[in-house]
């Protein structure tokens, strides 16, 4: 795993040079590469029991929005893409080949130790920066606990913390209870 030389990239430098590479994943961070740690079963695990809940809760809604698994970037501007746990968009579908997500309205994290910091911080900011994010929602598997980053009016952000109850996730019109996301 070769990380580019000490330069900085813009992000439709980065996602060709990210596509060329055999192992890894990636993200970019004010035009820097970062290496992703490897994931363990539990955070897979994690992983598959958001998607599986985001995907119930569109098609029970009958809603025209798209659940997408890790693996999509979303540009958060010129140097800086992550790629979230899981995310959902609405309206027509992105094309097969696209590697990015140009306007989630749902992304979420699933929380790892060496991610955690990052996942509070940077990225709870770096979302809400794009006008089509209206939740970030933060998994902690560990304490069986989602935290619910909602935008407000203005520039604030609500936020909740949940273990059990209904994420009323409006807009776009999903509504999962929270143990689906351990289940």
């Amino acid at each position: 795993m070769q990380l580019p030389p000490n330069q900085f990239l813009t992000v439709d430098e980065f996602l060709p040079w990210a596509m060329a590479q055999e192992r890894g994943r990636y993200e970019l961070h004010d035009g820097r590469v970062v290496a992703r740690a490897p994931e363990c079963a539990a955070h897979w695990k994690a992983k598959g029991a958001v998607y599986a809940a985001l995907w119930e809760a569109i098609k029970g809604a009958g809603l025209p929005c798209h659940p997408v698994p890790s693996g999509a970037t979303v540009r958060i501007s010129q140097k800086t893409a992550f790629e979230p746990d899981a995310l959902v968009y609405c309206g027509d579908e992105i094309p097969s080949n696209a590697l990015e997500v140009p306007n989630p309205v749902i992304v979420v994290e699933v929380l790892s130790p060496g991610t955690e910091a990052t996942d509070m911080r940077d990225k709870l900011h770096g979302y809400f920066t794009l006008p089509s994010v209206h939740h970030y929602l933060i998994v902690d598997p560990d304490k069986r606990m989602v935290i619910h980053h909602a935008r407000g009016s203005g520039d604030a952000l609500q936020t909740r913390l949940l273990t059990s109850g209904l994420i009323i996730l409006e807009p776009p019109g999903l509504h999962v209870e929270t143990s689906a996301f351990f289940d």
